[in-house]
């Protein structure tokens, strides 16, 4: 319920466009496009010349916190569990590299070679055994917004993290994050996004599935990582 009256808050506050601009807009200017700059921008506080890794980089919000990072000056890598997502980061959302988890034996090692210098923030969607592995690789003053932890939602066993020690030895900064909070810099994040938006600097990709019918499916492959982009049901079209 609470969800439903902010959303409605953050739908009055929308700036009228028109056709496919309107369109980008709403889903941009969404719980998406808010959660990632509250995240990555509040929480995260970067810095141009600094070390961005976002995991789920091809998911709802951190295909946009990789743009942010890139509009900020950062070096950006992202992770994903395709290769259609891969060269989705690379190619469209402009993420300096990008690679296949899945495809990794030792994210550690991975993670070593896309920054042997270390990393500076890390947006966290996923836990695990990736939380575990950025642990051992980020800088001293690091930061790590945590939007979401998506491999062990349906766990019965929860994977356990073995390297929170760096927290302390490397004065890391770990803080969780709900959108909620941050609803009062609306006005500030449209002043950020919309001229991106205009300018074809900020682009987003959605996953639609058509029919009520397949509306279960549709949220068991978030799960999975079946989605490319933010999961969008159309119950009926005009």
């Amino acid at each position: 319920e609470d969800d439903i009256v902010h959303m409605k808050r953050l739908k009055s506050m929308e700036r009228p466009y028109k056709g496919q601009m309107q369109q980008r807009c709403h889903i941009i200017q969404g719980m998406a496009g808010m959660t990632a700059y509250a995240g990555f921008f509040e929480v995260g506080s970067p810095k141009k010349g600094e070390n961005v890794f976002i995991s789920a980089a091809a998911g709802a919000v951190g295909q946009l916190v990789g743009q942010f990072a890139k509009l900020t000056g950062c070096y950006v890598v992202g992770s994903a569990g395709s290769k259609e997502k891969v060269d989705l980061l690379k190619n469209k959302f402009g993420f300096d590299e990008a690679f296949n988890y899945k495809e990794e034996l030792d994210v550690n090692a991975t993670l070593k070679g896309y920054f042997p210098e270390g990393i500076d923030i890390y947006f966290e969607n996923v836990g695990g055994k990736t939380l575990d592995a950025v642990l051992l690789n980020m800088r001293v003053h690091g930061r790590i917004p945590v939007c979401g932890m998506i491999s062990q939602y349906n766990l019965t066993q929860l994977d356990g993290v073995t390297n929170l020690a760096n927290l302390i030895f490397k004065r890391v900064k770990m803080e969780g994050l709900l959108v909620n909070d941050f609803y009062h810099l609306y006005p500030k994040f449209l002043d950020f996004v919309l001229p991106h938006i205009r300018e074809g600097k900020v682009l987003y990709v959605e996953d639609i599935a058509e029919g009520l019918e397949n509306g279960p499916a549709a949220l068991v492959g978030l799960f999975s990582g079946r989605n490319v982009g933010k999961q969008v049901l159309v119950v009926a079209r005009e």
